[in-house]
């Protein structure tokens, strides 16, 4: 068995040789430079080429991002290890938190109370703090509470970023995301996941 050879890379360009990889492999693409960006960091966060293929983007998707992070809105979340990977100190030069409330003691007793998920709970309980972009990468439930919300009036962020993982509804959810008239990223079928989402979010905050 051969020993792979190893490339000698500087440290401060490895990022841009695995974007130059990316690149080469796809070839030509039916994206517009900005969403591009952000498929292409989607695939650099994951070593899945398929998201090429499966990411749906609404046409204002990418601008309306971008508005509401110049704007300095709130970036919602729906689990801790989201937050952990968000670039906070881009998001904070325009006046952006993030905002994940699924720890909550508060979120808990309303999902007991209520009998849904936390997740869910959490969703409905920061829909008043300013969110312009509302993320999920790991719970279905979430974002369908998120576009129930929005339906009713009672949530408006700028755009939805729909990439939850998983079996049970995380498809049918992204499905029912990529039908919607607003502004939204998603990535089609099962694969997704936190490490999406936050690649989704931290593209948007370097395009911006």
């Amino acid at each position: 068995m051969n020993t792979p050879e190893i490339q000698i890379i500087d440290p401060l360009e490895i990022e841009a040789e695995s974007f130059r990889i990316i690149e080469a492999e796809l070839g030509q693409t039916a994206f517009s430079p900005e969403q591009f960006a952000v498929v292409r960091r989607c695939i650099h966060a994951t070593g899945d080429f398929s998201f090429a293929e499966t990411m749906r983007f609404h046409t204002d998707a990418v601008e309306a991002g971008l508005r509401a992070v110049r704007s300095g809105r709130n970036i919602l979340v729906d689990v801790n290890m989201a937050a952990s990977g968000i670039s906070k100190q881009l998001l904070a030069r325009f006046g952006g938190r993030v905002v994940c409330r699924a720890g909550d003691a508060e979120a808990a007793a309303m999902a007991a109370a209520r009998r849904i998920t936390r997740s869910e709970a959490a969703a409905e309980l920061a829909a008043g703090e300013n969110i312009g972009i509302a993320v999920i990468g790991n719970a279905p439930t979430a974002l369908l509470k998120i576009m129930e919300l929005m339906e009713r009036g009672l949530f408006a962020p700028d755009l939805v970023i729909g990439v939850p993982v998983g079996f049970v509804n995380a498809a049918e959810s992204k499905a029912i995301l990529a039908s919607k008239p607003y502004p939204f990223i998603t990535a089609l079928g099962r694969k997704g996941g936190t490490p999406v989402a936050v690649a989704a979010v931290n593209a948007l905050l370097r395009l911006a």
